[in-house]
C-alpha cells in the first residue's frame, strides 16, 4: 500500500536528488567553497540526513536507491577541512 501519492513521491525523489547533487558537490568543492567548514559540514550532515529518513520510507516501488547509498557513505565519510 502506498502512503504517498504518486505526485508526492516524485516531489520527494527530487527532493533527494538535490540532496545528493549538494553532497557531491561540497565534497568535490564545487559549491559552498567559500563557506566555513563548520557550515560545510552542517550542510553535509543535513542532507545526509535528509537521504537517510526518506530512503527508510518504504513506499518508493522500483525507483532505484543506489546514487542515495552512495550519497549518504560519501557524506558521512566526509570530514570539512
Amino acid at each position: 500500500m502506498t502512503d504517498r501519492t504518486d505526485a508526492e513521491l516524485l516531489k520527494d525523489f527530487t527532493a533527494m536528488g538535490h540532496s545528493i547533487s549538494l553532497i557531491t558537490d561540497v565534497i568535490a568543492g564545487d559549491k559552498m567553497a567559500g563557506e566555513e567548514k563548520e557550515d560545510r559540514q552542517a550542510a553535509v550532515d543535513r542532507n545526509v540526513e535528509h537521504l537517510e529518513l526518506m530512503k527508510a520510507k518504504s513506499d518508493w516501488g522500483s525507483e532505484s536507491m543506489t546514487a542515495t547509498t552512495n550519497a549518504i557513505t560519501a557524506g558521512k565519510g566526509y570530514t570539512a577541512s
